[in-house]
């Protein structure tokens, strides 16, 4: 009886993953079928062809959309996984030091805030410094939004980590800045990896920060593709929606691999 109420658990854990999982990448999946459809009307099906991903390659403002887009999301994501990795190592590293509450909330203050009103508090400051809304706005904006990502993902990896390896290499001599670069920073790497790619996904699929912090000529491929859909969905959408899929399926293979290397390094270079 234990083995079949097992069996009838296992098989209604099955069915939900199943459902889980279809209705998360099952649209994905048909975006990209799609893609590949030779008809004009993206709801009907007309075979296979790549007429949609020739004409992608006409349409400059889409492309030049998308180019804003990976730009301000690099970048971001860049400068997030930096000051990201600072700030989760003064939290973890520091103690309780004087405006720790105060520094921490300020951190934290974008994953709870609404987007909409960190848009427009960011539209309001750039208002008041007189600064220009374009590429160099947006990229601000999108590293105020995700630098908190990276801390709380290198925070919880620092919280984790050994500080016996970190020790034993300053009395050994080694200087505190050394010690760190040399010890502590490959053993988080894995977690400024996935931080980096967490903030370049959010800056990639952001509508809403983007549209209050950016200029004339410096749309991002959200906001392009918003604009667009609201006068009916262009089968071109679909060709660039696939590309950015198998870009970010791409990023994570690689980050996968580099983090798996990583890992298999330091485990050959741990003492038996």
């Amino acid at each position: 009886m234990a083995a079949t109420a097992a069996r009838g658990l296992s098989r209604i854990n099955m069915a939900a993953l199943a459902l889980g999982l279809a209705f998360l990448y099952l649209p994905i999946v048909i975006l990209v079928i799609y893609s590949f459809n030779a008809s004009q009307l993206v709801t009907v099906w007309g075979g296979w062809s790549l007429r949609w991903y020739r004409e992608l390659l006409n349409d400059e403002a889409m492309l030049a959309a998308a180019w804003m887009s990976l730009r301000v999301a690099a970048m971001s994501a860049t400068a997030a996984a930096v000051l990201g990795t600072l700030a989760a190592v003064a939290l973890a590293r520091a103690g309780a030091f004087r405006g720790r509450t105060l520094f921490s909330g300020m951190l934290y203050a974008p994953l709870v805030m609404p987007e909409v009103i960190t848009g427009l508090t960011l539209l309001l400051l750039f208002v008041a410094v007189n600064a220009e809304r374009g590429f160099w706005t947006v990229t601000i904006a999108h590293t105020t939004l995700t630098m908190c990502f990276v801390t709380v993902v290198v925070q919880s990896r620092l919280g984790a980590l050994d500080r016996s390896l970190e020790e034993a290499a300053m009395d050994l001599g080694c200087p505190p800045a050394r010690a760190f670069v040399a010890v502590t920073l490959p053993l988080i790497l894995p977690a400024i990896a996935a931080g980096w790619m967490l903030a370049f996904t959010l800056s990639l699929d952001d509508l809403v920060i983007a549209s209050f912090t950016t200029g004339p000529g410096s749309a991002t491929l959200p906001i392009r593709i918003y604009s667009e859909v609201r006068l009916g969905v262009k089968p071109q959408i679909n060709a660039i929606c696939t590309l950015i899929v198998a870009l970010l399926t791409l990023v994570i293979i690689a980050a996968s691999m580099a983090t798996k290397l990583t890992s298999a390094r330091g485990e050959s270079a741990a003492p038996l």
